[in-house]
């Protein structure tokens, strides 16, 4: 039963509210779960909940883990959650970007093989750091062993190049 409303007071949460709140902490434990132990480490949580956290990572059996993610859901309603919002999605955003840098060499390496002279051309304007004959060596090595139907070790080379070139 709802309270009633005294005047110049906010309105109470509606169940339906209170609810969505109950489900945003859980899956905000259930990623805290699944977190790196670095990220967990560098958090100030009480000592009760870093426990829970320890045991659910340890936890195999289905049952107990969604026991285990429930509790750790109560325990999170005891905390400020917003600084481990924060710095789950700075995780995410960094992995993000990571994954962004892996494709964009990956769309280079493949454009190098494909393209040949016109794509070193485009590369070498863009990043003008790069060294050109290493470029030529390694993108002419991949395409003769592409061309031979041989193992990819040369593209691997012109990848990890093309990355580090890329990465800075």
């Amino acid at each position: 039963m709802r309270r009633r409303q005294l005047p110049g007071e906010p309105p109470p949460p509606t169940k339906g509210e209170l609810k969505r709140r109950a489900r945003s902490l859980q899956d905000l434990a259930d990623q805290l779960i699944e977190a790196p132990e670095e990220l967990v480490t560098g958090l100030e949580l009480p000592e009760k909940l870093r426990d829970a956290l320890a045991l659910a990572r340890r936890i195999r059996s289905h049952a107990a883990l969604v026991r285990q993610k429930l509790y750790v859901g109560k325990l999170m309603r005891k905390v400020d959650s917003e600084p481990i919002r924060a710095a789950l999605e700075a995780v995410s955003a960094t992995a993000r970007l990571e994954t962004m840098r892996f494709k964009r060499a990956e769309r280079w390496r493949d454009r190098l093989l494909v393209e040949g002279q016109a794509a070193i051309v485009e590369f070498t304007a863009e990043f003008p750091q790069a060294d050109r004959a290493e470029l030529v060596r390694l993108a002419s090595a991949a395409a003769a062993e592409r061309a031979r139907d041989r193992p990819a070790a040369a593209k691997r080379e012109l990848f990890r190049w093309v990355r580090q070139v890329i990465g800075g």
